[in-house]
């Protein structure tokens, strides 16, 4: 087996942040899909909602009413809550170094968590028509 070449840090030093955690390719990839997912999805957004400029209540009902605008919506929802909760993340590991961090932390993803949540129940009961 090829030996390597970089010291691994210690269990210690990892656990104090001096060191390698070997994570986080993965919210860096998850941050860039949300983004890309997130440009053509508003892009349709702005354009379905300036279609519907002159339209009343009960006509932006029915067309949220409708299965694809509905899970377009929803799919929205989902892409742009997860990546406001990982940008969130990424400026609080940064900037803030006390102990509020990890509750910061845990409140923004909550916060995240159930406005999304609202908003796709919200649409699902229009879509539904409940």
């Amino acid at each position: 087996m090829p030996e390597s070449h970089e010291p691994t840090p210690s269990i210690a030093a990892r656990a104090r942040g001096l060191g390698s955690a070997r994570r986080g390719t993965g919210a860096w990839r998850a941050e860039r899909v949300t983004a890309v997912a997130l440009v053509p999805l508003t892009l349709w957004l702005v354009a379905s909602l300036v279609a519907l400029g002159g339209a009343d209540r009960a006509a932006f009902l029915g067309w949220l009413g409708r299965p694809l605008p509905a899970l377009l919506v929803i799919l929205l929802l989902v892409a742009a809550f997860r990546h406001t909760a990982l940008g969130l993340q990424v400026v609080i590991e940064d900037y803030v170094h006390s102990a509020a961090k990890i509750p910061l932390l845990i409140t923004t993803y909550l916060l995240c968590f159930a406005t999304c949540v609202a908003g796709v129940l919200a649409t699902l009961s229009i879509a539904l028509g409940r």
